[in-house]
């Protein structure tokens, strides 16, 4: 069980776009507001792990995920879009940039192949070499999916943390065109990764 959780850690709270979108959300000042964002990204990986545990990796046979990482590609330009155009007027209360949703957070993490990759593994791999089946693996993806929330939520909290300190209307104008500008590279990355190379091998 401690190389599953070592590797879910590794995996889920590494930066990547979900991470990217909670600690802008954070810096925003929508720490507590984007909650359902992150309980959304945790029920994203509970699908995950359920679909790829009693159905194991002929989700995402051929040509599926990349199927999948065109739609995540698509979902993260248009974040990084919405965050581009997001208003930015500092009050008392903090920025006025729209906080993520739970939507958001499911969308974005049933579409993120970063997040397959996450959990194939897990799902097909370790939990039947330990014996998980049946309520047990209910159970684990549950924990596991609890675990996916705190992800984004811890990044959220650093960005909270760090922006109250800041009451410079500039530099969340900055701060928003550079999560934007990498939310970008991550969706050209993942469309080489995961879109590109795998067609060129057709």
């Amino acid at each position: 069980m401690i190389e599953i959780f070592a590797y879910a850690i590794g995996v889920m709270y590494t930066p990547g776009p979900v991470n990217l979108l909670g600690l802008n959300s954070g810096i925003n000042g929508h720490f507590r507001a984007s909650t359902g964002f992150y309980i959304g990204v945790g029920c994203a990986m509970l699908v995950l792990f359920l679909l790829f545990g009693w159905f194991g990796s002929s989700f995402v046979a051929g040509d599926g995920l990349v199927v999948v990482s065109v739609l995540g590609c698509g979902y993260i330009l248009y974040l990084a879009g919405r965050i581009l155009r997001a208003s930015v007027e500092v009050e008392d209360t903090g920025p006025s940039a729209r906080p993520l949703r739970f939507r958001d957070g499911l969308v974005m993490q049933l579409l993120n192949p970063k997040g397959i990759v996450a959990t194939l593994p897990i799902a097909t791999i370790q939990f039947p070499g330990v014996g998980i089946h049946g309520a047990g693996l209910v159970l684990w993806s549950g924990v596991l999916s609890l675990l996916a929330i705190g992800a984004p939520g811890s990044y959220s909290l650093a960005g909270s943390l760090v922006g109250r300190r800041i009451r410079n209307p500039s530099f969340f104008r900055w701060f928003n065109r550079i999560m934007a500008c990498l939310l970008i590279y991550v969706a050209v990355a993942i469309g080489y990764e995961y879109i590109y190379l795998p067609l060129q091998h057709h």
